[in-house]
């Protein structure tokens, strides 16, 4: 047994010892806790940054998705440019190689005729004045050359034109990706002003009509003033002429003021109103653009349909993806919706649709020219067989005369030299060659 002296030692001790173990076990508590709480502060601000990095996933993914669709879009519209231009270049080919057979033949033609008439009457040419041979080929001759030097300009016209349209369709993706920043940007920058943004579709509609090779003042005019009844006046921006004599109107002050709210958000509540306030501005544009009715403007032979123009392409296909029907409800207002890409495509082929018009207009005058120059080669060809004939009446006239003269006997030179023989003077002899002839022919038997 212990002692219990020792007892009374040793209780106080282990009292100290337990008391000093509580303290010490108290405080790696506290400190436990404390470390807990600010582990979990840590977790969810970090649970807040990944929420925050999936959103912006989201909307990173979506602004991609809508470029991979315009990338799509574009590409397709290329392999259609690139099929028109061999489809093209197919039958310019096929026109060249008509115009060089049709210019051979003709050229055979008129050789082996010229070389017909000059063989047949090679003899009887020599004895012409040259001057009034060359006073009867030198108006056909000129006519030759203009035939020839219109056919050899409205084929270099062809061959540059050829040249020349790949080249621009290889820009035409270039310049709508381009103007696709540049519009983006722009907008961000305009920060609503519908003024500015009126002013800038403007700028960039022009640059698209002059891209696509159209002239102003000649294939489109610009703001043009127009008074009605009542004196009201009317200024569409841009009347884009046709062939025929018809006109396209396009307009291109629609407000995207909303849009850009939209684009530079990051909130998807500001986001989804900024969208329906876009959608509903391209609406009542077409609904005030549609009360115009530009299409009754005297003095404008228009379609039956106006063209919106929407200048930030993005802006122009996130309204149709919101809102499909506003192409039904544009077509209702007889207002058509167009977007850089596909009104460079409706302009380029305008300016197509202008070239084969001049094109046309060229072979009508060669036709023209080629009708008057095969008039005058049927007229020159007349007068060269009445030549002939007269050339050989003349012939046989001379030929009768000079056998009068010297064939015979008892002909006339034979007689006539015998009186130089008696005695006659005379002041000049006759041809000493044609004297011979005719006593050697007057002493045949």
């Amino acid at each position: 047994m212990i002692d219990p002296r020792l007892w009374v030692i040793l209780l106080p001790a282990l009292l100290l010892l337990l008391g000093i173990g509580w303290l010490i076990g108290r405080r790696n508590s506290t400190a436990q806790a404390q470390d807990l709480l600010l582990v979990q502060e840590r977790y969810q601000a970090l649970q807040e940054r990944v929420e925050e990095l999936q959103h912006e996933r989201m909307q990173s993914q979506q602004k991609l998705d809508q470029q991979q669709t315009l990338l799509i879009k574009l590409t397709a519209r290329l392999k259609d440019a690139e099929a028109t231009l061999r489809s093209e270049r197919l039958a310019a080919a096929e026109k060249l190689q008509l115009q060089q057979e049709t210019e051979r033949r003709l050229s055979q033609q008129f050789e082996n005729l010229a070389n017909r008439i000059f063989e047949k009457n090679s003899g009887n040419f020599r004895e012409l004045n040259q001057n009034s041979l060359d006073l009867l080929l030198t108006p056909l001759k000129e006519q030759l050359e203009g035939f020839r030097r219109q056919v050899g300009e409205t084929h270099a016209q062809e061959t540059a034109q050829r040249h020349s349209l790949k080249f621009e369709l290889e820009r035409l993706a270039e310049l709508n990706a381009r103007m696709t920043e540049e519009a983006a940007a722009l907008t961000r920058a305009l920060k609503g002003d519908s003024k500015q943004q009126g002013n800038w579709g403007e700028v960039v509609l022009a640059r698209i009509l002059s891209e696509c090779g159209l002239r102003e003042g000649h294939e489109y005019h610009t703001q043009v003033n127009i008074e009605v009844d009542k004196g009201k006046r009317y200024q569409p921006d841009v009347i884009v002429h046709l062939p025929q004599e018809k006109d396209i109107i396009i307009d291109a002050k629609v407000s995207l003021t909303a849009y850009e709210r939209w684009y530079n958000s990051d909130d998807e509540l500001e986001r989804a109103v900024a969208l329906k306030e876009h959608v509903a501005s391209v609406r009542n544009h077409i609904r005030e653009l549609g009360r115009k009715d530009y299409q009754q403007l005297p003095g404008v032979r228009t379609l039956d349909y106006v063209l919106m123009f929407v200048a930030v392409e993005p802006a122009f296909f996130t309204a149709l993806e919101a809102d499909p029907s506003l192409v039904r409800y544009g077509l209702d207002h007889n207002i058509l919706l167009v977007s850089p890409t596909n009104l460079m495509v409706a302009l380029r082929t305008i300016e197509n649709l202008w070239r084969y018009e001049r094109q046309n207009q060229n072979a009508r005058q060669i036709a023209e020219r080629a009708a008057r120059l095969y008039e005058k080669l049927r007229l020159f060809v007349e007068e060269m067989q009445q030549m002939g004939g007269s050339l050989h009446k003349a012939q046989e006239s001379y030929d009768k005369a000079m056998g009068r003269l010297v064939n015979g006997r008892g002909n006339l030179i034979a007689q006539v030299e015998r009186f130089r023989e008696l005695g006659v003077e005379v002041t000049k002899s006759l041809p000493e060659p044609l004297v011979e002839r005719a006593q050697e022919r007057d002493r045949a038997p």
